[in-house]
């Protein structure tokens, strides 16, 4: 008799017992209908036998044993004993059979040989057919006791694995935090788990004033890949069945989607299976349920196949290959559907999270940009051009960044500092950070009203002069006095020109240091005479200092200053409370000012100090300052001209070579928008 795992159909190949809570006791005797057992000669045994409708079948030699796995009890008789050495009856009984042994003539107990782990049962010689009948029962007891054992340790290995894979799954779900892959590895999984061909996943949505409904939001089919995925949403209601299982919270499982039960609410639509010539079967529809206990989805599984692997093509193909879920197949999936759910609340609520933190930096970078217009769109370019380099080093093959990578979380961290680097700037005076020429405007007005307080000064004297002489002299030689004070009240005029001419030129920024200042520091030591008579200088030392200034429009107090706006930003960004994936957003926004030759600011550190991350940063915001729109301070230079200065910093040892060649080369600057 061959003893089969519960839940198995018996094989036809030999009228078998079976019992299907694969439970054996003594009355299973009585269900015997084979026995295979070695060769003996008592008749009145075989007819012992026979009586009980056990037909004993002769086993020649040892070799038998091994090739008949159909075997389960064997009787040794007398004359059989010598033929089976122990090493064949050991390896018979390990593999689940059972041994009957008969005493010789005159033998009183078991013989050493047959100790109690190998043998079943002894029977002395003077056994009649009753004590037989009884020893074969205890042998098939033992061995039912066996398949038993072995049937209760499969299981528990399969249920070990499914634990093992569980939680394999598990710590998958919760370690991806994109929701359309989480949903991808939740769908797949299941589907893996229970070999089913095809599956479904729905989310739940709640417009706002709206009742719930259900997302069609993922399919998968193995056997038909080409379906083409198309969402949509559904009411939450008893019409289909992953709304029904979504609004009962209870698992729905249907042998045959194509014929249901009158009585029920839901039907199944057959248009997709008809279209493409598919068959749905069996199905499991189980709903997903967070924390709470609420149901935020809906997980549904199709065709459970014997094989994950078949591909059914033909209507015969999903007769022979698909069987019904099973209730443990619902206890699995539903753990699975748990810890789905949990993680697509969580991937949902990182999401949340996201959103909110990207509102908060989109309103941090509008806040930098508000207080400074002129440099609108600046963080974000810097941020897309820094992002788009970091993917760039990702795809070089030479150099020595051919084995840099950037994560996703990594690139995510760039953009975040790219878009924060200069966040600090909401600590500057506005007026020294919209300051546009060497100049504040009241400055130059004062220089103005100076200049035209002198003009009038010098032409009221002028006039004075004329008038004293024909008091004096009439007009006697006035013709010669008046040419020669027009000629000097000229160059005077000339003079009070060009002096203003020169503070409008030496008032414009330049974008490289030059300009010597020569002619505007003699103005500054030309006197005239204010309304109290004292003498008083053209230009101030505050304003020949501005005045003198030979790059940009900042002096050196302005410019630390501004300067002080990484230091701001660091501060700033170190109040947040990133998370480990973000943590080195701070220290790479900190040195986007530095140069590898330690020339930069604030912390002058030198390449060793200054990450990837900050240098490619650093390429980008200098490219973007030069080429944007014209400021009020500046002209914007060309691409060609922007990456001729770049080179020149190159060579200064003060940007990083290596990356530079990765941006032109990848013409990174090309991907950006014009500026607005």
């Amino acid at each position: 008799v061959t003893f089969r795992r519960p839940g198995k159909p018996p094989s036809t190949a030999h009228p078998v017992w079976y019992h299907p809570t694969g439970r054996y006791s003594d009355v299973a005797l009585m269900g015997f209908k084979l026995l295979h057992a070695a060769s003996f000669n008592t008749a009145p045994i075989d007819d012992a036998l026979k009586s009980e409708g056990i037909v004993a079948r002769k086993v020649a030699s040892p070799n038998e044993l091994r090739v008949d796995s159909t075997l389960d009890v064997l009787i040794l008789d007398p004359p059989s004993r010598n033929t089976f050495p122990d090493e064949a009856l050991q390896n018979f009984v390990r593999d689940g059979g059972s041994i009957v042994v008969l005493g010789f003539a005159g033998e009183e107990d078991v013989p050493d040989r047959f100790g109690s782990d190998l043998i079943a049962a002894y029977v002395p010689e003077s056994h009649g057919p009753r004590q037989l009948l009884l020893a074969i029962r205890n042998a098939y007891l033992a061995t039912a006791t066996k398949a038993e054992a072995a049937d209760a340790k499969e299981e528990a290995a399969v249920r070990s694995t499914e634990i093992t894979e569980l939680t394999r799954i598990g710590v998958a779900l919760t370690t991806e935090r994109d929701l359309n892959t989480l949903l991808e590895l939740i769908l797949s999984q299941a589907r893996r788990i229970t070999a089913s061909d095809a599956g479904s996943l729905y989310l739940i949505e709640k417009p706002e004033d709206e009742a719930k409904r259900l997302r069609f939001k993922l399919a998968q089919n193995h056997s038909r890949p080409d379906i083409p995925l198309v969402e949509f949403t559904m009411p939450m209601d008893h019409r289909s069945i992953a709304g029904y299982a979504a609004s009962t919270g209870e698992p729905l499982v249907l042998d045959d989607a194509y014929y249901l039960s009158r009585d029920v609410e839901y039907t199944f639509n057959r248009s997709v299976d008809e279209k493409y010539e598919y068959r749905t079967k069996s199905m499991m529809t189980i709903p997903m349920k967070d924390h709470k206990d609420e149901v935020i989805g809906v997980l549904q599984l199709i065709n459970r196949k014997y094989e994950f692997a078949t591909v059914l093509h033909k209507p015969k193909d999903f007769e022979a290959n698909i069987t019904p879920y099973s209730p443990h197949t619902v206890e699995l999936v539903s753990a699975l559907a748990s810890q789905a759910a949990i993680s697509i609340e969580n991937s949902q609520l990182y999401e949340s999270i996201e959103r909110l933190f990207e509102g908060f930096v989109r309103a941090a970078v509008t806040a930098i940009e508000q207080r400074d217009p002129t440099t609108f769109g600046h963080s974000d370019r810097v941020a897309t051009m820094t992002v788009d380099l970091a993917e760039s080093v990702d795809r070089v093959s030479s150099g020595n960044y051919r084995n840099v990578n950037f994560s996703r979380e990594q690139i995510k961290e760039i953009r975040y500092a790219a878009l924060l680097h200069d966040f600090g700037k909401v600590g500057v005076r506005e007026q020294v950070l919209v300051k546009a020429k060497k100049l504040y405007p009241p400055d130059l007005t004062l220089i103005r009203q100076r200049h035209a307080f002198i003009h009038r000064t010098a032409e009221k004297e002028f006039l004075r002069q004329r008038l004293e002489y024909l008091e004096k002299h009439g007009k006697e030689g006035y013709d010669e006095f008046l040419s020669q004070t027009e000629d000097e009240f000229a160059k005077q005029l000339e003079s009070l020109n060009k002096f203003m001419q020169l503070v409008s030129q030496s008032n414009e920024p330049t974008l490289r240091a030059e300009g010597s200042f020569e002619e505007l520091l003699r103005f500054a030591e030309v006197c005239y005479q204010d309304l109290s008579g004292d003498a008083q200088p053209y230009l101030t030392d505050d304003e020949v200092r501005y005045l003198s200034i030979r790059k940009g429009s900042l002096d050196a107090a302005e410019r630390q200053e501004i300067e002080s706006h990484v230091q701001h930003t660091y501060d700033f960004l170190l109040q947040i409370p990133w998370t480990k994936e973000l943590k080195e957003i701070p220290l790479i926004a900190y040195g986007h000012h530095e140069k590898l030759n330690g020339g930069g600011y604030p912390r002058k550190v030198a390449a060793p100090d200054i990450p990837i991350q900050t240098r490619m940063m650093t390429i980008s915001d200098i490219f973007d300052a030069l080429t944007a729109s014209d400021r009020p301070y500046k002209k914007a230079v060309s691409v060609e001209r922007a990456l001729a200065i770049l080179e020149e910093e190159i060579e200064g040892e003060m940007l990083d070579g290596d990356l530079f060649q990765v941006f032109t080369q990848a013409r990174v600057f090309d991907r950006q928008e014009p500026d607005s």
